[in-house]
């Protein structure tokens, strides 16, 4: 079904931050700064993210049998927006930063927010009526830059090679917004191989979506207030943290709370440390300075 109306009240909603932080390593075939159209993928989302913060960025996240469609009418602005396509089976962590539910699904960046659009290709008027209002949204947060494009640009059309059956089984069920089969796929493919650091990485994103996916955010706060030592409360509230790319909130929550739980409390707030680890990857500072200082509680 399309949805072809934008919705600023969403507007920073999702946090690409972390992502954005975790791979800031520059990718091995950058593509050109005057290019209108560009093919993304985790590694490279961090360009067009600080590209918002000039140029409107619209991306389109497709996947399976589908191809891009926005490229002609992106391009037609000429340079008041730039196209971001992102193929979901190359940028799974980018998929699940953005909440992505279906493909195509197509998603503005503006001062490095992103902004929800529609879900489907719409008929073009409706398209257009849409981008019109970014760029509306854009001028009013000082994001009215645009590109000059050298002549016979091209989208670069290098494929990335397939992923594992069952790491493809869990991205489609990510796609479908079917979590328990995506735990699944993902819990199979660790029995099969237990050292597959990618697919520990995507069962715990699974995870920590289960359990925020009911979550009222102000009923978690409200709770916590009411009871600080509550163990339960807290978890709540730093898995909220956890999934906005807050890392270092919801660890110190947690580190906080450690020394005056009792055994089992401490082995609960162990784990759910050990699972944001793996969450916001074990390179960051954030985890870092927290893997520290747990060991250091513990022992």
């Amino acid at each position: 079904m399309n949805d072809a109306q934008m919705n600023p009240s969403l507007y920073g909603a999702v946090d690409l931050s972390g992502l954005v932080r975790k791979n800031l390593a520059p990718t091995a075939a950058p593509v050109a700064s005057d290019a209108l159209v560009r093919e993304i993928d985790d590694a490279s989302i961090g360009d067009l993210v600080e590209l918002s913060r000039t140029v409107p960025v619209i991306l389109e996240v497709y996947g399976g049998e589908l191809t891009p469609q926005l490229g002609t009418l992106i391009e037609s602005y000429q340079g008041r927006f730039v196209l971001g396509t992102v193929r979901g089976e190359a940028a799974p962590e980018l998929v699940r930063a953005l909440q992505i539910q279906g493909v195509p699904t197509v998603l503005a960046l503006v001062g490095g927010q992103p902004v929800p659009l529609f879900q489907g290709i719409p008929p073009e008027p409706e398209i257009r009526q849409v981008l019109d209002q970014v760029l509306e949204l854009a001028a009013k947060s000082g994001v009215n830059g645009s590109l000059t494009p050298v002549a016979g640009e091209s989208l670069d059309e290098a494929t990335e090679p397939p992923l594992p059956p069952l790491h493809q089984e869990a991205f489609d069920a990510l796609v479908r917004n079917d979590l328990a089969g995506a735990t699944s796929a993902y819990e199979r493919q660790l029995a099969q191989t237990p050292g597959d650091t990618e697919a520990e990485a995507g069962l715990a994103q699974v995870l920590l979506l289960e359990r925020v996916s009911d979550l009222d955010p102000a009923a978690v706060r409200e709770a916590a207030a009411q009871d600080p030592s509550s163990v339960e409360a807290a978890l709540n509230i730093a898995d909220l943290d956890i999934s906005g790319g807050h890392v270092e909130d919801a660890c110190f929550r947690l580190l906080t709370l450690y020394p005056t739980l009792d055994e089992a409390g401490k082995e609960i707030v162990r784990t759910r440390l050990l699972s944001y680890f793996v969450v916001a990857g074990p390179t960051t500072d954030a985890v870092k300075r927290a893997r520290n200082q747990l060991s250091s509680l513990m022992f």
